[in-house]
């Protein structure tokens, strides 16, 4: 079941219990209005409500969801942060009624849409409460969405508006977005607004509208780096610093990006295509595609050697007050010799 057909699904004859598991927040945040405008504003007032589970008892959200719905066919109730369907006890702040909430699985009321928004990457499944929730209700894993699933949503929400965005345009959106969805669509909220009047969005709207994210910056870091352009790369490490970004922060995206780069150069002649790598890693087809880009220009050892030396400066900025600066400064100059 796709995205859109999970929608029109909640709307028309839905199921008695859905849940949906999700590390993207834009999906949770559609499926909620997606229902809220399904329904008047007495409906709204009389028969739906949200409980997040860190704050409120499961017994308060079921003794809702057990009702019957006033003044119309249907209750909606949505569970927010299930945490005991993981192994995080650092969330728990208050005891559930793990054994009621089974027997409503078992026996839900039929005239209650009941929906779980799992923003959990990973749950336990183990658990019974899992098992229970995996095989008698209608379970909807969107953790590991393709990458063309991501950019086939952007298309189909700008097709509604009648616009459409060309494939350059589209890259160097995921590129300044990093893939993230949500941050995808609130720009493309903002390109819709610039781009009135038009049919297409081009590379030069996105450029203009769409700033640079730090992960963006990162990956400009990177090819510096390796193409070992000292003053370039202490230039825009400076940069990010001087507007207030986090030195752990920073080097973590550095971690990751040679990490992923790493990856691909030993991954890539294994796999069939770009597409299907990126499936393997879970990361969106254009970062595989730029990785690989730099990849093939550089031998192992030198990869290995920036990796081991990022990592060097992580290990310092945890276990020392040394300057960040002076860290990274000392780390181009490392590479340089070698």
């Amino acid at each position: 079941m796709n995205f859109e057909d999970l929608k029109n699904k909640l709307i028309d004859k839905p199921q008695p219990i859905y849940v949906i598991q999700a590390t993207q927040s834009y999906f949770f945040n559609e499926l909620r209005e997606t229902i809220k405008k399904s329904m008047s504003i007495e409906e709204q007032a009389m028969n739906f409500a949200m409980y997040d589970l860190i704050e409120t008892p499961l017994a308060i959200a079921l003794d809702d969801a057990t009702s019957v719905p006033f003044f119309g066919d249907k209750r909606v109730v949505i569970l927010d942060n299930p945490f005991f369907l993981t192994n995080d006890n650092k969330l728990q702040k208050i005891t559930h009624d793990i054994e009621s909430f089974e027997k409503y699985i078992i026996d839900p009321q039929t005239t209650t849409l009941l929906i779980v928004f799992v923003p959990y990457e990973k749950i336990d499944k183990r658990k019974k409460i899992v098992k229970l929730l995996q095989n008698k209700t209608q379970f909807i894993d969107l953790v590991n969405i393709s990458g063309q699933t991501i950019t086939q949503i952007v298309r189909d929400s700008l097709t509604n508006f009648k616009l459409s965005i060309d494939n350059n345009a589209l890259d160097l959106l995921i590129q300044r977005t990093n893939g993230d969805l949500s941050n995808m669509m609130q720009e493309v909220s903002k390109l819709r607004v610039y781009c009135y009047g038009k049919t297409k969005i081009t590379s030069h709207d996105v450029d203009k509208v769409v700033t640079k994210s730090l992960s963006e910056n990162v990956f400009d870091l990177v090819n510096a780096v390796l193409a070992n352009k000292i003053t370039d790369a202490i230039s825009l490490y400076r940069d990010l610093r001087a507007n207030g970004e986090e030195p752990l922060k920073m080097n973590a995206l550095l971690l990751s990006q040679f990490r992923l780069i790493l990856q691909v150069k030993g991954l890539i002649t294994k796999v069939r295509s770009e597409k299907e790598l990126a499936t393997k890693l879970k990361v969106h087809p254009y970062r595989v595609k730029l990785a690989n880009k730099i990849a093939q220009k550089f031998k192992f050892k030198d990869l290995i050697a920036v990796y081991l030396g990022v990592l060097n400066i992580e290990l310092q900025l945890k276990s020392t007050q040394r300057n960040p600066d002076l860290l990274f400064e000392l780390f181009m100059v490392e590479y340089q010799k070698k």
